[in-house]
């Protein structure tokens, strides 16, 4: 099931997708001590499934052939581990699961890309079918921004991670700190970035929009005002640790940063939440307002890759994106009338979908 034409993946979403939505009714699901109906379990896994699969099948997408060298080196035996870990101290712990996994596969890396993909994508659809109010929109927003292929086929080892801190969002919504904590520490050891979600995780608590939000904000802005001295700041903070090379390395010194129309792009969920902050506010559920908070996040952290690397720091803000995807549906119904409603939905999907064909035709070169 290899993916040779890549507008299967929009095209899979909306045939299945759209008979699922109107052939299966939904199920009482509770959420924060409310009962929301949401999509069946069963359904969402069918639509799932072949994203999994392709993702399995890849072609030399991204970094594959990395993550495929990284799983035959991987040694098979205990001993070899803690040699290999001895030499090989970054992100240890993405080390020891592919080890695992090597048991579990047989040294078959289809098996090893299958494991991987299937708990992203079950993270992602478990997540969505439970936070958002439309889950088929959201889950076309994470397609169609093309932050499938983004993650599940080239950064494989960040998004675990990501899904890690994902699936564990209600521990975030109820605030509960120490296990969260535990949670973003675990993920960190897959993929350091994870750190980034130590102050995110209280940050975003609170009414959207709050002084928190606005202090960070204020903090973005500064750091792209003053630039030097913030990447002179990070290089300090950075040093002695495995990213120690990061701001002095050809990688970042030539990069221009992340294309501002991508900046615009991931601002949609952030910039629709100012617009309608009275809504918000009105509703005042901790799930939206962390969903929002999230979303404004992700806008800044993007806006700040602008001016620094989007290699480097355009890699951050998907700790925070897909929340922001779960509070689109709701804005948008709320926001608007019925009848504008459904103008501003088919405005979205077609926005989404232009700037599918703009990454992977014009910025990657994959689809004809």
């Amino acid at each position: 099931m290899t993916l040779t034409n890549y507008w299967w993946l929009l095209l899979w979403l909306v045939t299945a997708g759209g008979f699922l939505a109107i052939a299966v009714p939904g199920q009482p699901v509770q959420i924060m001590g409310k009962t929301e109906y949401r999509w069946s379990m069963t359904s969402v896994l069918i639509l799932a499934c072949p994203y999994a699969l392709w993702a399995m099948n890849r072609s030399n997408f991204g970094d594959t052939e990395v993550y495929r060298k990284t799983f035959y080196d991987i040694p098979e035996t205990w001993s070899q581990l803690v040699v290999y870990l001895q030499k090989h101290t970054k992100d240890q712990g993405f080390s020891v699961l592919t080890f695992f996994l090597k048991i579990l596969a047989g040294n078959s890396d289809k098996v090893f890309f299958l494991v991987v993909a299937a708990f992203q994508i079950f993270c992602v659809v478990y997540f969505f079918r439970k936070y958002s109010t439309d889950f088929l929109l959201s889950m076309f927003m994470f397609v169609a921004s093309t932050d499938y292929l983004s993650w599940m086929f080239n950064g494989i080892r960040q998004f675990t991670a990501v899904c890690m801190i994902l699936i564990s969002f209600e521990l975030m919504l109820k605030r509960k700190y120490i296990p969260m904590i535990g949670i973003v520490l675990l993920a960190s050891t897959i993929h350091g970035s994870a750190l980034i979600m130590l102050p995110i995780v209280f940050i975003v608590q609170g009414r959207a929009w709050n002084k928190r939000i606005l202090i960070m904000l204020a903090g973005i802005v500064a750091a792209v005002l003053f630039i030097d001295p913030f990447t002179n700041i990070m290089e300090n903070m950075l040093t002695d640790t495995q990213y120690g090379d990061v701001i002095t390395n050809d990688i970042w010194m030539n990069d221009d940063g992340t294309n501002m129309l991508r900046v615009l792009f991931y601002s949609i969920p952030a910039i629709l939440s100012l617009i309608g902050k009275r809504y918000v506010d009105e509703a005042d559920s901790p799930m939206l307002n962390v969903c929002v908070n999230c979303a404004a996040c992700t806008s800044f952290l993007y806006m700040l890759s602008a001016f620094s690397s989007g290699i480097y720091m355009g890699r951050i803000p998907v700790y925070t994106t897909l929340p922001g995807y779960a509070a689109v549906p709701w804005l948008v119904d709320h926001m608007f009338t019925k009848d504008s409603t459904k103008i501003v939905k088919v405005g979205l999907i077609c926005g989404f979908m232009a700037f599918f064909y703009y990454q992977i035709h014009v910025a990657w070169g994959v689809l004809s």
